[in-house]
């Protein structure tokens, strides 16, 4: 590539560089700088330097099971959507009928519905007078509805269908640049389609697969809408308790402290489990 070609990328780039600077990068700084300060019911911020917000933060026995519970949320729902989502994508990936580019479209249709909403049809749902109890009481399995609302398990089914079609887009982009003739060749070897599946197609989508992990992690520990609507007093996470200091109690330094602990441990256990994935995809395809 030639210097003027070298320049003219780089000019190209440079104004995106700067307003992705000013959007993420700036605030991300005067956040940090908010969580050290002191907070004062009269004043609400006062300047100083002081680790008081992370101590209150790790001390409190309520914000640490706060801060569990997102982390076993997130967990549970990046689970099911890798293994609900998966036979999805590896479907997506092998058909080819006609009617791929109509199924691709719906997958991406509840993209277009905000999260509220989506939050309101599975409040309709696992409401006490929902679908899921009246079809249990017309099928005499109970006598009385059961409480699914405002109940952990709401919050994980609930997020876990908003980032399902995240999960199973990202996993089909990869598994179409599979060669199948490969599964083909160890079936033809004798291998079962277990162990196909478990040999041959898992390690090659290793990729995908963690790219997946990694984005509906991120989304999972930073949903709002879904716990607050589902969950409502029955499960904190730390969006919305971050949200509550800051919009409620006007508590900038702490809501501050909070958010930092909640993008410093989402990256950190992303690319934690993004590692894991790729060391044991080279130890794969290098063996």
């Amino acid at each position: 590539m030639s210097g003027s070609s070298r320049v003219t990328g780089a000019s190209i780039a440079f104004p995106a560089s700067v307003v992705v600077l000013g959007i993420i990068v700036v605030p991300l700084f005067l956040m940090m700088g908010y969580s050290f300060n002191h907070f004062d019911p009269m004043d609400l911020m006062v300047e100083t330097f002081t680790l008081e917000n992370y101590v209150k933060f790790f001390s409190d026995e309520y914000y640490r099971k706060v801060f569990i519970s997102t982390l076993g949320v997130a967990a549970l729902c990046t689970v099911f959507a890798l293994v609900l989502g998966f036979p999805v994508a590896y479907f997506l990936a092998k058909t080819q009928s006609r009617y791929k580019s109509l199924l691709i479209v719906l997958l991406v249709f509840p993209l277009m519905v905000g999260n509220v909403v989506r939050a309101a049809g599975w409040m309709v749902i696992l409401g006490n007078v929902g679908v899921v109890n009246a079809t249990l009481m017309w099928l005499g399995i109970t006598d009385e509805p059961i409480k699914f609302m405002y109940t952990p398990f709401a919050v994980i089914v609930g997020t876990t269908a908003v980032v399902m079609p995240y999960m199973i887009l990202t996993l089909q982009s990869v598994l179409e640049g599979i060669d199948f003739s490969v599964e083909e060749a160890a079936q033809n070897l004798g291998a079962t389609f277990a162990t196909t599946f478990r040999r041959v197609v898992l390690p090659i989508a290793a990729p995908g697969v963690a790219a997946g992990t990694m984005l509906v992690f991120i989304l999972c520990m930073n949903a709002y809408a879904t716990p607050v609507l589902l969950g409502g007093t029955g499960l904190t996470m730390m969006a919305p308790s971050l949200y509550d200091q800051i919009a409620k109690a006007s508590n900038w330094p702490f809501g501050a402290a909070m958010a930092l602990v909640l993008i410093v441990t989402t990256l950190l256990l992303a690319t934690l489990s993004n590692w894991l994935i790729h060391r044991n995809y080279v130890k794969t395809m290098g063996a």
